[in-house]
């Protein structure tokens, strides 16, 4: 079994830890995921789409924000070697260019004889719920 640096063993991890991260939403993030996602919605690109649509200007891709959590499963809790087994989503409002995101997870349960580790996974933006859901982790 390899031993990974920057982990938490699962008998380490107890229910309510939590992890968080924080991205400042820039023009450039949402172009680079829109080309890696090959979402090209134009309300995610164009200005003047964006300027008729409910939103009433460009907007992050809902699956951006929810890519946070993996940056906290890969490098905080539980860390490298940590695979995604599950995730729900709930997208509760738009994310701007400029909005500045917290991501947080927090363990909800732990299930030690499948190697399971179960989190609320949430992104605010100035303190309001944008994205939420759970997710599970297993861990090799």
């Amino acid at each position: 079994m390899a031993n990974f640096l920057n982990s938490i063993p699962i008998e380490k991890i107890e229910v309510g830890m939590t992890a968080s991260y924080s991205q400042t939403i820039t023009d450039s993030d949402i172009k680079t995921f829109s080309e890696l996602s090959g979402d090209r919605n134009p309300v995610h690109l164009d200005e003047l789409y964006a300027a008729e649509s409910r939103y009433k200007k460009r907007i992050a891709h809902g699956l951006m924000t929810a890519s946070y959590f993996s940056a906290l499963f890969g490098t905080k809790i539980p860390g490298e070697g940590c695979v995604y087994v599950s995730q729900t989503l709930n997208f509760k409002r738009p994310v701007y260019i400029g909005d500045t995101v917290i991501a947080t997870v927090e363990v909800i349960d732990i299930n030690l004889d499948k190697k399971r580790v179960f989190f609320k996974t949430t992104c605010k933006v100035k303190n309001k719920i944008v994205t939420d859901g759970e997710a599970e982790i297993f861990i090799p």
